[in-house]
C-alpha cells in the first residue's frame, strides 16, 4: 500500500497546526491547535514507517481491485469497541456526578463539560464508527464491488477519528458553541463536513459501480442517513467566526429560530443517525445471523419511504409551550404520532424475519441481542409519539422521564444491534471459526439488558415524580415544593441510574475482552449452543 500522499498531507497539516499555535488570537485556540499538532505528528510518524515509494504494478492494482476492502472495516470494528467503552465509562462518571456533586472537578471535569463529552462519545464516536464500519461492509457485499475511491475510505476513517479527538478535547477545554448540543466550534465542524462529503462519495460511488442490479434496502437506509446528516450538520452549524485564528464564533440563528433549528437538527439526528442508519444494520445483520430472508421486502420499502418523509417534520414537538408558534408545535406533534405506524412496521418486519428460526433465541445469544434491540426500537418508537402529545408532554418535558426514554432507545436499540453486528463481523473479518467465548456473549446480554431495565425504569419513576412535584399547588395557590426539594428527592434514583449504567459498562468490557481474544485467535473451550455433540467411540469389531 502506498502511503506517500497521505504522509505528506499529515505533515502539512501538522505544520499548519503549529502556525495556528504561533498566531492564535486566544489561549483556548492555541491549546486546541497543540492537540491537533500532536495528533497529526503521531499520524505522520506512523505513515512514514509504512510509506512505500515503489510504483504499484498493473497486476498488483488489478488484484487489489478484485478484493473487498475489509481492512478499513476491521479498524472500524476496533474503533467502535474502544469508543463504546470510553463513552459508557464517561456516562457512569456523569451519572455519579449528578448523585454526588463533589465529583465535579473544576474546570475541565465538571458536569457541564463531561455531559456533552459523554453524549458525543456514545452517539458520534461509538455509533458513528459502527455506522461507517458496517455500511462499508454491507455496501460491498450487497453490491459485489470494492469500495469506491481507493484510499478515500481510509481518509474517511482516520478523518473521523481526528474529528472525535478534536471535539472531545474541545468539550473538556470549554471550546463549544454553547448551544443546546454544545456543538464543537466552527473549524471542527468544517473538518467534519469535508470528511462526511468524502464518506458520501465512497458510499454512493460503490453503489454506482455495483455489479448487482438491485440496490438492497439496507443501502437505502444507510444512504438516507448519510445525505440527511450532511444537510442537518451544515444548516445547524452555520456560524460566523470572529477570527480565523480564534475559537469564538456566532451562530447564524438567534431566539426561537435558533431553538427550532437546533431541534430540527436534534430530533432528525435521532431520526436518521440513530434510527435510519441502524435500521440499515438491522436489515442486513438479522437476516445474516438467522440465515433467513427479510420477512417482507415490500414492507421494508414502505417502511423506508414513510419513515424518511415523516421524521423530518417531527422536531417541533420538543418545543411545546414555548415561543414557537402553536401551529408549528401541533405540526410536530401530528407527524410524531404518525411516525408510530412506519416505525412499528419496521419492528414487525425485523421480528418476523425470525419466522422458522425462533429456536435460535434460545440457543444463540447474538440473535437474542438483535431481537431485544428490535423490541426496544418498538418500545421507544411508541413512547416517543406518546410523549409528543401536548397533554403528556406537559408532565414529561424537562424531567428525567425524557432521559429514561432516550436511554432505553439508545442503549436498548442502538447499543444492542451494534453489539450483535460486532459479534457477527469479528469472526468473519479475521477468519476465525467462532468467537472466543459464546458464554461471555450471554453474560454481556444479561448485564446489558438488566442495566438498561434498571436505568430506564428508575428514570421513568424519577421523571413522573419530578413532573408531579413541580406542578403541585396548595390551597392558597402556592407551590408545595421548591425546585431544590425536587432535586434532593432524586438522589436514590440517580444512584440507581449509575448502577444500571455500570452494569451496561461491565457488559461492554466483557465484549471488548471477547473481541480482543477472538482477534488474537484464541478459542475458549466450552459447549457451543447448537453444535453437534462428538460421536461416542465404538469398540473395534
Amino acid at each position: 500500500m502506498n502511503y506517500t500522499v497521505e504522509t505528506l498531507a499529515l505533515a502539512v497539516g501538522a505544520f499548519l497546526a503549529l502556525l495556528g499555535v504561533a498566531f492564535a488570537h486566544d489561549s483556548l485556540f492555541a491549546a486546541h491547535m497543540w492537540v491537533l499538532f500532536f495528533a497529526l505528528f503521531a499520524g505522520t510518524v506512523v505513515m512514514v514507517r509504512r510509506a512505500n515509494f515503489a510504483p504499484v504494478t498493473a497486476a498488483q492494482k488489478a488484484a487489489r481491485q478484485s478484493e473487498y476492502l475489509d481492512e478499513v472495516v476491521k479498524y472500524g470494528v476496533i474503533a467502535t469497541t474502544f469508543w463504546g467503552v470510553v463513552g459508557f465509562l464517561v456516562g457512569v462518571i456523569v451519572a455519579l456526578q449528578l448523585a454526588f456533586p463533589d465529583l465535579n472537578i473544576e474546570p475541565w471535569l465538571n458536569f457541564g463539560r463531561t455531559r456533552p463529552l459523554h453524549t458525543s462519545a456514545v452517539i458520534f464516536a461509538f455509533g458513528g464508527n459502527a455506522l461507517i464500519a458496517t455500511s462499508f461492509h454491507v455496501v460491498q457485499r450487497t453490491s459485489r464491488a470494492r469500495l469506491f475511491g481507493g484510499n478515500l475510505a481510509w481518509f474517511v476513517f482516520w478523518g473521523y477519528q481526528l474529528f472525535i479527538v478534536m471535539a472531545a478535547t474541545g468539550y473538556l477545554l470549554g471550546i463549544t458553541q454553547s448551544r443546546e448540543y454544545a456543538e464543537p466550534e466552527w473549524y471542527v465542524d468544517l473538518w467534519l463536513t469535508i470528511v462526511w462529503v468524502a464518506y458520501l462519495v465512497v458510499f454512493l460511488g460503490t453503489i454506482l459501480k455495483r455489479k448487482e442490479p438491485h440496490i438492497y434496502v439496507a443501502n437505502w437506509f444507510y444512504l438516507s442517513f448519510i445525505v440527511t446528516i450532511a444537510m442537518l450538520h451544515v444548516v445547524n452549524n452555520l456560524a460566523i467566526p470572529v477570527s480565523f485564528l480564534g475559537s469564538k464564533s456566532y451562530s447564524a440563528f438567534s431566539g426561537v429560530q435558533d431553538a427550532l433549528t437546533q431541534w430540527w437538527y436534534g430530533h432528525n439526528a435521532v431520526g436518521f443517525f440513530l434510527t435510519a442508519g441502524f435500521l440499515g444494520m438491522m436489515y442486513y445483520f438479522i437476516p445474516k445471523q438467522v440465515n433467513r430472508p427479510v420477512y417482507s421486502y415490500r414492507l421494508s420499502i414502505i417502511h423506508f419511504w414513510a419513515l424518511i418523509f415523516m421524521y423530518i417534520w417531527a422536531g417541533p414537538h420538543h418545543l411545546h409551550y414555548t415561543a414557537l408558534p402553536d401551529w408549528a408545535q401541533t405540526l410536530g406533534m401530528v407527524f410524531s404520532v404518525m411516525l408510530w405506524m412506519p416505525s412499528w412496521g419496521g419492528m414487525i418486519n425485523g421480528l418476523m424475519t425470525l419466522s422458522g428460526a425462533w429456536d435460535k433465541i434460545r440457543t444463540d445469544p447474538i440473535v437474542r441481542m438483535m431481537v431485544i434491540a428490535v423490541a426496544f426500537y418498538g418500545m421507544a418508537t411508541f413512547e416517543g409519539p406518546m410523549m409528543s402529545v401536548k397533554a403528556v408532554n406537559s408532565l414529561s418535558h424537562y424531567t428525567d422521564w425524557t432521559i429514561g426514554h432516550v436511554h432505553s432507545g439508545a442503549l436498548g436499540w442502538n447499543g444492542m444491534i451494534t453489539f450483535g453486528a460486532l459479534y457477527y463481523l469479528v469472526p468473519k473479518l479475521w477468519n476465525r471459526n467462532r468467537l472466543y467465548s459464546i458464554q461471555l456473549v450471554n453474560w454481556h446480554f444479561w448485564l446489558a439488558t438488566l442495566g438498561i431495565v434498571v436505568y430506564a425504569a428508575v428514570m421513568w419513576v424519577a421523571g413522573v415524580q419530578q413532573g408531579l412535584m413541580w406542578r403541585e399547588y396548595d390551597d392558597q395557590g402556592f407551590l408545595v415544593y421548591s425546585f431544590a426539594e425536587s432535586v434532593a428527592a432524586m438522589f436514590p434514583y440517580y444512584v440507581l441510574r449509575a448502577v444500571g449504567g455500570a452494569m451496561f459498562l461491565a457488559g461492554a468490557l466483557i465484549m471488548a475482552f471477547n473481541i480482543t481474544m477472538t482477534i488474537l485467535g484464541y478459542e475458549r473451550r466450552e459447549k457451543v449452543p447448537g453444535a453437534a455433540a462428538p460421536a461416542a467411540l465404538q469398540p473395534a469389531e
